[in-house]
């Protein structure tokens, strides 16, 4: 073989050689969610292992290539089957549990009734999603959404079927979560007055050490005896909480909300990305759920806003409606927008504690939302 032979088939083993324009345009994307990630730190923990998956997957595809026969499939494929049996989003359960302060939701219980309010966004895009042509399972995957949860967003996809759709739904999903101090602050300010804004709300009553432990223990004896298909997200959920509150398993509680939910981070969040090929991505399915994601996320913000409202009135001005969108489930994002807001209009006024009450009782809605759809569709 000549040497010019030689340099021919080095020079047409090269990537350049053998991309779409749909592999350039999303290796552009990914360079725009890098971007986004490092320079602005929207919510860079996740959108760099995603964004970088979604690189190496339009520049080598085979990187995601499912096994056939005796050869081995890609590395990214191992990763992504881990999201398919419903085990890393499960994983990111636990850490999330291990790391949250359940207090301010035992401290006011009604903020579950916000976190509820939130979860309308869901129900919306269910059936906006029917609508605009999908099928009654593809519109549950899509309209989950509507949470800002990306692992529930994985989860639901996955046990309802949806695989094919999987890549474009956590995407979309992630990149709301990571958007929510540009999309809530427009829609908060529309919806409540300066004087609304304003309110300041009284301190939350101390949580004992047995409320705390009990509350998990309860929260997942009753959630899971409604909806046995939740254990795997709820179940988790408390069971990294109780790491946290029982003070008896230190070890436990720092693996999971560092190491363990670390390691979970990185297999997650790059085997989504690698879902996102251009032959994937690039179609009008894909625009319709971005479209349809951020509908239910903008819904689901006002609804937990004009639900705070009514909690205003009933309790003659003790709520600040603001609370009401950390309804949506991106902890703790969520109850710091609501803090800015807030802060916006009162420097002195300080709503962070009263907004991670919501926040948490949405994490617990979306999941049971999940569970709901599943047990609709028989799953």
């Amino acid at each position: 073989m000549s040497i010019t032979d030689t340099l021919g088939n080095l020079v047409n083993q090269t990537a350049f050689f053998n991309l779409s324009v749909g592999n350039y345009i999303m290796i552009l994307v990914a360079c725009g969610f890098l971007y986004l990630a490092i320079k602005k730190e929207y919510e860079p923990l996740l959108l760099v292992p995603i964004a970088f998956g979604m690189l190496l997957v339009n520049i080598y595809p085979d990187i995601i290539k499912a096994p056939v026969g005796d050869s081995a499939g890609g590395l990214l494929y191992y990763f992504f089957q881990l999201d398919e049996w419903s085990i890393l989003p499960s994983l990111i359960f636990m850490g999330v549990g291990a790391m949250t302060d359940f207090g301010p939701l035992i401290a006011n219980p009604k903020s579950f009734l916000l976190g509820a309010a939130a979860q309308f966004g869901i129900y919306g895009a269910y059936f906006f999603a029917i609508f605009m042509g999908f099928g009654g399972k593809a519109a549950a995957a899509i309209s989950i959404i509507g949470g800002a949860d990306g692992p529930t967003s994985i989860f639901l996809a996955g046990k309802l079927g949806q695989t094919a759709l999987l890549g474009p739904i956590a995407v979309a999903a992630y990149s709301y979560m990571s958007l929510v101090p540009i999309i809530q602050p427009p829609i908060m300010k529309l919806l409540t007055t300066e004087k609304e804004r304003k309110i300041k709300m009284e301190q939350l009553r101390p949580v004992s050490k047995l409320e705390k432990i009990l509350f998990p223990i309860i929260v997942a004896i009753v959630v899971c005896m409604i909806l046995p298909t939740t254990a795997p997200l709820v179940g988790m959920l408390m069971l990294g909480n109780l790491f946290r509150e029982s003070g008896v398993v230190k070890q436990l509680q720092e693996t999971a909300s560092n190491a363990l939910m670390y390691i979970v981070v990185i297999l997650l969040g790059t085997s989504v990305g690698a879902t996102t090929s251009a032959e994937a991505f690039l179609n009008t399915s894909t625009i319709k759920i971005v479209v349809l994601g951020l509908v239910a996320f903008c819904v689901g913000t006002a609804a937990g806003v004009l639900f705070g409202k009514i909690m205003c009135i009933a309790t003659k001005g003790k709520v600040n409606p603001l609370i009401g969108s950390a309804g949506v489930s991106a902890v703790p994002m969520a109850a710091r927008v609501s803090q800015k807001v807030g802060t916006e209009a009162d420097p002195s006024n300080f709503l962070l504690m009263h907004a991670m009450g919501p926040n948490v009782a949405g994490v617990i809605g979306t999941a049971v939302a999940a569970g709901t759809f599943m047990a609709i569709f028989g799953i």
